[in-house]
């Protein structure tokens, strides 16, 4: 690692536990619903079995979201919605409407099957501010992996929608076993439509995901993610970056656009589908903080969330004496199981590719 990266991550370091001593809430998702209208070979929770949890009536999620307005300033903080598939409810455009009628923007995480023009524009009336669209193929493997026919026509044509607006948008792919070798194709079909940013995530064994050996890179493959999006950056024809997960050591400086660090519970926020408090919505592990049927948001955010703002707990297992521990301080929390061991080290990972 060059002595300028390292200075770098230094910098950032103290930056960030600055952010940490302050916590302050940049972003909060909102799990409104777990219906879906695919069914993905690597989602992270089974929401065809657990959409019996009703969605969460927008009345609900309102009182947090004055419960947050009267501590922060709306305009600081960012809600996305996401779920399950956020289209899946008939007053999304109502709910986007009442939470940037309070003074929030907002954003959506979607599959992009049901974002028809129609669609789109309605929630661009209601306020919404962001788009993250899903694609991870090119056709076979996106529908593959979605588990619908259909799935890449519609996306394919929500990428025309949206590019033929002014919305801030990406394009986001899980890579695995299938896509690997074709993300060079995909990188083109992006560019060819217009895309300008597209971000990039390595499946993590959790849900679905676990024991599917078709998610899962080998170490060179892994590797190999680093080393395209590393070229790719440098070609400069896309925005293109690594998700925010994992700490990738020497690949740090030229993958994306920041220095690793999880901001699950420090500026990221989550209300989960049965009103459980939570951090970041990947998580998947169970480290809820409380409930808004029984709790206050911001008197949860202010006070608990030690697991998510501390770190020496983590420092177990293949943590405890790691050399990168000052700078990775043990992954992603996504990446912890409920008794907190670390399920996938991505230095372990990157290093395996080199026996």
């Amino acid at each position: 690692m060059s002595l300028r990266t390292r200075i770098g991550q230094e910098v950032a370091h103290q930056l960030y536990r600055a952010i940490e001593r302050e916590h302050p809430l940049r972003q909060l998702f909102w799990e409104c619903t777990l219906r879906c209208n695919v069914h993905c070979r690597h989602c992270g929770s089974d929401c065809r079995k657990l959409s019996e949890i009703k969605d969460m009536p927008f009345a609900d999620f309102a009182k947090v979201l004055d419960s947050v307005a009267a501590k922060c300033d709306p305009h600081k903080v960012f809600v996305i919605l996401t779920g399950g598939e956020p289209l899946m409810r008939d007053d999304l455009e109502a709910c986007g409407a009442e939470i940037y009628r309070r003074g929030f923007p907002w954003g959506l995480v979607t599959n992009g099957l049901a974002l028809t023009p129609e669609r789109f524009q309605a929630l661009r009336k209601a306020g919404m501010h962001s788009v993250a669209l899903s694609l991870d193929g090119l056709e076979a493997n996106h529908n593959w992996l979605r588990g619908h026919m259909k799935s890449f026509q519609h996306t394919s044509e929500a990428i025309d929608t949206l590019v033929a607006s002014d919305i801030l948008f990406d394009c986001v792919t899980c890579v695995n076993r299938r896509n690997y070798s074709e993300l060079p194709a995909i990188r083109d079909f992006l560019i060819e439509k217009g895309v300008a940013h597209w971000r990039i995530y390595t499946i993590f064994p959790v849900g679905r995901a676990k024991d599917d050996p078709d998610m899962r890179l080998s170490a060179e493959e892994f590797r190999g993610v680093f080393e395209f999006l590393k070229k790719t950056r440098e070609e400069g024809r896309i925005h293109a970056s690594y998700g925010c997960e994992g700490y990738l050591g020497e690949y740090e400086p030229y993958v994306r656009d920041h220095f690793f660090h999880c901001q699950a519970g420090i500026t990221v926020g989550s209300v989960m589908a049965d009103g459980a408090i939570a951090a970041c919505a990947s998580i998947r592990s169970n480290y809820n903080q409380g409930n808004i049927y029984e709790d206050d948001f911001m008197d949860v955010w202010e006070h608990r969330y030690q697991p998510h703002r501390t770190f020496e707990w983590r420092r177990t297992g293949d943590c405890a004496d790691c050399r990168h521990w000052r700078y990775c301080r043990g992954n992603g929390m996504h990446l912890r199981d409920d008794e907190g061991r670390n399920i996938l080290c991505h230095i372990k990972r990157l290093e395996e590719s080199k026996k």
